[in-house]
């Protein structure tokens, strides 16, 4: 398949190029390709985990009916791709299988009907149209896949494919004209035996998604479901800019405001610091859940008002901070359910957890969501199964559950990425560095950028080697800290990642060292 690189005007006034050709992990003794990560640790423990993880998804790479190409499928008990999770999920995994990152996110448009609807789902039952069932906006995802792959084929397909949804979810998912988007049915959100929608059907009648069953309540104002069209909205308006479709991405721009205005002015419920679905009688449905990260993975409240979730809801171990933080439903609330098979009414979700890094470090909270990370990798490493949910409280997959669940491995992985190496990040590279961390231990990290050029972390007994490009741009030593540099190595700014204070020393090439003390989420500036 050709592809074009991004005119001038487009993606290349990001500074960013190359196409990112790799396919498959790289192993220890060979060259790395564009994209590829390699890691290794001493910890037997912990490399066994990373390594089992990567099995699960070479294993979940598979062709579904329709489309000829390979996606990466849920495994587990869902032999499928589903919309809400599985175009994030490739995204995750793109730095291993870019082409498989691609073919994700091309299934959804190439199955979309004409009237612009696409498939809640391609299984090997089915391709499923009988709800909507989104969470990740898979225009957020297309927009950062084809952004980082420099891949403008992609970028003009995924515009037309996702302005031609959000046109049908304003048509058909706007029934009762207030500008936000309904739910019709349990399956639209994807939460399975959630108490959120108790005595509701779980798909809409005759899996028709333009029709919802003859009840009373029906539909609802969701907000989670409207926050997805939001980040959606957004990502059309950055993919018309790179298009060159300036009055195009000001109408985005103008509706994207509009339906965050309306979700915060009609969902949110300022004396419970929640928000709730808002049934066709006017009634909140008052359960505490998972909607609130949903609305924090699209951005939706400003720093002040996620400052109050925070303290109020999502860092309160009564609630959402559980031993293993971001159980679906809060603790505290009445319509907690313990963690049964398959359940959004209690049981902390890999799918969850996998999300969360679309959100903590926008909010400012690193140093937290270090802690959350190794409470989900410490439970991974102590049954490698990779199953869908843990106990929020003790950390135990759910009995019944099967193994070998996309979500759960891709939670490994990322997690060492984002605890102990660098993260690309747009004009920006992240070194995370955590010498003391278990699985820091005799460590080495490097990926090739899409550029061209490969970072390496090297860790050992007195701190961390940082290169790029095979040249060292610092020296750490002593506690926990991020580096972040531009895409040539120049520093720029220090982060405290742990959530005590850290102290330590950076060393550049040609300057004195500097040491450094940082409380948890300081941020300091380099000159």
């Amino acid at each position: 398949m050709q592809r074009r690189h991004f005119l001038a005007g487009g993606l290349a006034t990001l500074g960013l190029s190359g196409s990112g050709a790799a396919l498959g992990a790289a192993t220890s003794d060979t060259p790395l390709p564009d994209g590829a990560r390699r890691f290794t640790t001493t910890n037997a423990r912990w490399q066994a985990a990373y390594d089992a993880a990567l099995a699960v998804l070479a294993r979940n790479v598979q062709t579904m009916p329709y489309v000829s190409r390979p996606v990466l499928i849920e495994g587990s008990n869902y032999q499928g791709i589903w919309q809400e999770c599985g175009p994030h999920e490739s995204l995750v995994y793109a730095k291993f299988r870019p082409d498989v990152a691609r073919d994700s996110h091309l299934t959804f448009f190439e199955l979309q009907r004409a009237d612009g609807q696409l498939p809640a789902n391609n299984k090997l039952a089915e391709t499923g149209f009988g709800q909507i069932q989104m969470v990740v906006p898979i225009a957020a995802t297309a927009w950062e896949l084809a952004r980082d792959t420099d891949d403008a084929e992609l970028l003009e397909r995924a515009y037309r494919a996702c302005s031609a949804w959000d046109g049908w979810l304003t048509r058909w998912r706007n029934t009762r004209g207030t500008g936000l988007i309904e739910g019709f049915c349990t399956y639209d959100t994807g939460h399975d035996n959630s108490p959120r929608w108790a005595g509701m059907p779980n798909q809409c009648p005759n899996k028709n998604a333009k029709r919802h069953h003859p009840i009373a309540s029906l539909p609802r104002l969701c907000p989670d479901l409207s926050a997805t069209v939001f980040g959606g909205r957004r990502a059309l308006a950055e993919m018309a800019r790179a298009l060159g479709k300036q009055a195009e991405a000001d109408r985005w721009d103008e509706q994207a405001a509009t339906i965050r205005r309306l979700i915060l002015s009609r969902l949110y419920v300022a004396e419970d610091a929640a928000f709730y679905d808002l049934d066709a009688e006017g009634r909140f449905v008052r359960i505490r859940s998972d909607i609130l990260s949903r609305v924090c993975g699209e951005h939706v409240p400003d720093q002040a008002m996620f400052d109050g979730l925070w303290t109020r809801q999502i860092h309160d171990p009564k609630a959402f901070w559980a031993p293993y933080p971001l159980p679906s439903i809060a603790l505290d609330d009445p319509h907690f359910v313990p963690p049964v098979p398959n359940s959004w009414g209690g049981a902390t979700q890999a799918l969850t957890a996998l999300r969360a890094g679309r959100w903590f470090d926008h909010y400012g909270r690193a140093a937290e969501f270090a802690q959350m990370m190794d409470r989900w990798c410490g439970a991974i490493m102590a049954d490698t199964s990779f199953r869908q949910q843990i106990d929020p409280r003790t950390g135990a997959y759910t009995a019944g559950d099967n193994p070998g669940y996309s979500p759960s491995a891709l939670v490994m992985v990322d997690y060492t990425w984002r605890l102990i190496g660098v993260r690309e990040e747009p004009g920006a590279l992240h070194w995370n560095i955590r010498p003391g961390h278990p699985a820091a231990h005799g460590a080495n990290l490097s990926v090739k950028l899409a550029g061209g050029e490969t970072t390496e972390i090297v860790y050992s007994d007195r701190g961390a080697v940082l290169r790029l490009g095979g040249r060292e741009i610092a020296q750490v030593t002593g506690g926990s800290v991020r580096l972040v540099t531009d895409t040539k190595g120049k520093p720029l700014s220090l982060l405290g990642i742990d959530t005590t204070r850290q102290k330590g020393a950076m060393l550049f090439p040609g300057t004195p060292r500097q040491a450094f003390a940082l409380s948890a989420n300081q941020q300091t500036q380099l000159s």
